[in-house]
């Protein structure tokens, strides 16, 4: 997981002068600009992984990172912020792959199938992200998050509704055929498959019956 976040480069301590100081071992540099939030990304989606419910604390996340809360507050003004960051990047990954998808299928039907596969295999890639996606990681936090998340889903909902109207006009698809609720039946599967998921503990795999369901849903 790569992001930027373009705040000005951090003091990196190297040189002689502070391997006097520490008796000439080695001085431990500090992370790169940008590196320590996503490493506080990283291990935030990392301990979502854990199927307990528990809720987790910034002094948790600290502890794990082995910094302070303090330290973590130089980089996210907020636990809330934190998972804004997890949400950008589940926003990035999936519609880049759907660009992918979409650029090289000319295929209005295999256009879905293959969005559909890649839900559920990032699912399956990223436990703690799955969590984020159904909306469990995010009670009791900030209602705006819950919002957010909910205007990812509508997107690739609608990313799903243009791909069976290609179909439609490739004759693949029935030209009678109920688009949008097509596409919101397509995707409530996608997200029934995510939350079994995560209430299994990440041990039912999201893709489990994949083809057979997507021959109901798509023909």
């Amino acid at each position: 997981m790569t992001q930027s976040n373009g705040r000005e480069p951090e003091a990196v301590i190297t040189g002689s002068a502070q391997d006097a100081q520490d008796g000439g071992q080695p001085a431990r540099k500090r992370p790169r600009p940008g590196e320590r939030r996503v490493q506080i990304l990283q291990t935030l989606a990392t301990m979502l992984e854990h199927p307990r419910r528990e809720k987790i604390t910034t002094a948790a996340l600290a502890a794990r990172l082995s910094v302070s809360e303090a330290a973590l507050y130089r980089h996210f003004a907020s636990k809330a912020q934190m998972y804004e960051g997890l949400i950008g990047f589940i926003e990035q990954t999936v519609f880049g792959l759907i660009n992918q998808i979409t650029d090289k299928e000319e295929h209005g039907l295999r256009q879905a199938h293959a969005i559909v596969r890649m839900l559920l295999s990032f699912a399956e890639k990223n436990p703690g992200m799955t969590r984020v996606l159904t909306g469990e990681a995010l009670v009791g936090e900030h209602e705006r998050l819950q919002e957010r998340i909910n205007q990812v889903v509508d997107r690739i909902e609608a990313s799903l509704r243009q791909c069976l109207k290609m179909a439609v006009t490739q004759a693949a698809f029935p030209a009678d055929a109920d688009i949008p609720a097509r596409a919101a039946l397509i995707m409530a599967a996608v997200q029934g498959q995510w939350h079994r998921y995560a209430k299994s503990g990440f041990r039912k795999s999201p893709s489990d019956h994949a083809e057979a369901h997507l021959r109901v849903l798509l023909g």
